[in-house]
């Protein structure tokens, strides 16, 4: 071997080796026997120089393959990831501080505060939020249940019974959060999809979801999707429409929306928005399906609002649940508490035309008088009407499901109503002069309490004018 190529092979360890220096000493120790061989070779060293140029090929080879295995395994599967994240001279900022009983993370998010979408959520708003956040929230559920399930009735590690899938998942439980929940595993062309079809024109679907494990490398090709589509079957319907929303955390990938009417694409849009707080957290996804227009909330924030997005005069069959781009060693998403129901519609000219309204979609805490967040939509429009009409008064009547003690449900219905009226008190200003309240319990039941469509549908508030 030329002395040439033995330098070459020595040359090439100090390169591969040069990032690993932190100090230009330790690239002079280096460095220095290197030179002092080319200065001080003989042709009678020749042999030990040769020698010396086997080493360092041998050497140079196996750093060079220990270095592409590495880089291999840990890129293959991540390559968009690698061009996308940021970093590269960029210094990482931390995320807010997270409170407690929510997922946190290890690694630092690339982003800070001043880059998150001040209509988004922020960590320290997580949790369940103040009512007053939702002020402004449109979302109407509707009053007709005709799916809910909170897998109440089912074992632990067991796939829902009023579900079906083509891949696989079970119930859990989480420390953090009660209830059991679904946790969804990826797949190309997997979907979750609940027992129930021939969807009405008018419907509301809501569900919680809750993500772990993730950090600044969840890939941004991971999104959750909400499909309603004309059958519910695991083909792709000829006509649907689509949402996604993505959990990755080192980018904003915002909201993915599309459809397919009669077998061809009319809309595919990515919607901008920083959403990696809020999924980071438990979070409540609400849709409302009027027609042809599809409308998707994330938390008290609206995303989606498309007025032509489903085709005209298709009936829609089936809901489906999809998921992508999840590592099934380090992340999971799952939901709960899923409710579909007929309606959605304005319920303040059926207020003002019948003077009575019964509503279900105001929701509170399991046992408890705390309105959640996302029942103020029903509340916003009750105010609307009263504000319209300064002589208007009404009564609020709450009714409880017929589970546990007959005395505390009363109490607990009464205290419901009040929380109401409180609500409309208190975020609204209305005067309290015009509220009354009361409580009727398990008394008056109009569904069957042994089933939890049933029950959903004894849980509810009544509005009447007087």
């Amino acid at each position: 071997m030329s002395i040439s190529k033995s330098l070459t092979y020595t040359i090439i360890i100090v390169l591969l080796n040069i990032k690993y220096m932190k100090t230009l000493g330790h690239l002079l120790k280096l460095i220095l026997p290197v030179v002092c061989i080319l200065f001080t070779c003989q042709t009678s060293d020749a042999q030990i120089l040769r020698k010396l140029g086997k080493v360092a090929e041998r050497a140079a080879e196996r750093t060079v393959e220990r270095r592409v295995e590495k880089e291999t395994s840990e890129k293959t599967d991540q390559a968009l990831d690698s061009i996308l994240e940021p970093g590269s001279g960029k210094k990482k900022q931390k995320r807010p501080s997270q409170q407690s009983g929510n997922t946190t993370n290890e690694d630092e998010s690339p982003h800070s505060n001043e880059e998150i979408n001040p209509n988004t959520q922020t960590s320290s708003e997580s949790g369940p939020q103040s009512i007053k956040v939702y002020s402004k929230f449109d979302f109407v559920p509707g009053d007709k249940p005709i799916f809910v399930d909170d897998f109440s009735d089912e074992f632990i590690g067991d796939f829902p019974s009023k579900w079906n899938t083509n891949g696989s998942g079970e119930l859990v439980t989480i420390e953090e959060h009660p209830n059991k929940w679904l946790k969804l595993l990826p797949g190309h062309n997997t979907a979750y999809i609940p027992d129930l079809t021939n969807l009405p024109d008018e419907f509301t679907l809501e569900f919680d979801v809750v993500a772990t494990g993730l950090d600044n490398k969840t890939s941004s090709q991971s999104y959750l999707g909400i499909v309603v589509s004309d059958n519910n079957t695991f083909k792709k319907g000829a006509n649907l429409g689509r949402v996604e929303y993505s959990f990755c955390q080192f980018i904003d990938r915002g909201v993915v929306v599309e459809n397919n009417i009669s077998s061809k694409r009319v809309i595919r849009n990515e919607v901008g928005a920083d959403i990696r707080n809020v999924v980071n957290q438990k979070h409540h996804v609400s849709v409302a399906v009027n027609k042809e227009r599809f409308r998707l909330w994330i938390n008290e924030n609206k995303f989606i609002d498309v007025p032509r997005l489903l085709p005209s005069n298709v009936q829609m069959q089936g809901i489906k649940f999809t998921l992508r781009g999840t590592d099934t060693e380090k992340e999971s998403i799952l939901i709960g508490n899923i409710k579909v129901a007929k309606g959605g519609v304005d319920l303040r000219r059926q207020l003002l035309a019948d003077g009575k309204i019964s509503t279900n979609g105001i929701l509170f805490d399991s046992g408890s008088d705390n309105i959640q967040p996302q029942s103020m939509g029903i509340i916003r429009q009750i105010y609307q009407v009263l504000q319209q009409d300064e002589a208007i008064q009404l009564k609020i009547v709450g009714h409880t499901d017929a589970d546990g003690d007959d005395t505390k449900n009363m109490k607990l219905s009464q205290n419901r109503a009040e929380a109401v009226k409180n609500a409309l008190v208190s975020i609204y200003n209305v005067s309290s002069d015009r509220l009354s309240t009361n409580g009727k319990g398990e008394t008056e039941p109009v569904g069957d309490n042994s089933s939890a469509d049933g029950k959903a549908q004894n849980r509810r508030v009544e509005f009447i004018k007087v």
